[in-house]
């Protein structure tokens, strides 16, 4: 099983300083979808073919990543699966390490977590409205008081 540090050394040594940025070495690497659109007709969203090696690491890394409780990562896979489905998820977290790596490649910092609360905290207002509303639409009378 491929690990995060397997992954970032094999970008590392076969990318240098190659792109630009980072939405170049993605859409090398494969893992955005395609943007195949005509007279407001979607028809294909399947990733494109990239580099084998590094897809494959990525997404068998991100499996890994996604099933560590307490991560942003897992956080943003469990958003996004069930809306697009456990593959898109699992490839947008392979997007997301990605973009990581690159920039912890380019400026020479760590890694920083985030955390399981990230979306909660992005936007709490947001959070409480679509709470309330899911609650009120099972039927309960909700009244929001700030804690003590």
């Amino acid at each position: 099983m491929a690990t995060i540090e397997q992954a970032i050394s094999a970008v590392e040594t076969e990318l240098g300083t190659r792109f630009p940025t980072v939405g170049h070495l993605i859409s090398w690497a494969g893992l955005c979808p395609r943007n195949d659109e005509s007279a407001g007709k979607r028809r294909s969203t399947r990733v494109r073919k990239g580099a084998p090696w590094l897809k494959t690491t990525l997404v068998q890394a991100a499996w890994a990543a996604v099933r560590t409780k307490g991560t942003y990562l897992r956080a943003q896979f469990l958003r996004l699966k069930g809306r697009r489905g456990p593959k898109k998820a699992i490839l947008a977290v392979a997007a997301s390490m990605l973009t990581a790596m690159y920039y912890m490649l380019r400026d020479g910092v760590d890694y920083r977590e985030l955390g399981d609360n990230y979306f909660d905290r992005l936007d709490e207002r947001k959070t409480v409205t679509r709470l309330t509303r899911r609650l009120e639409q099972l039927g309960y009378a909700v009244e929001l008081k700030p804690a003590a």
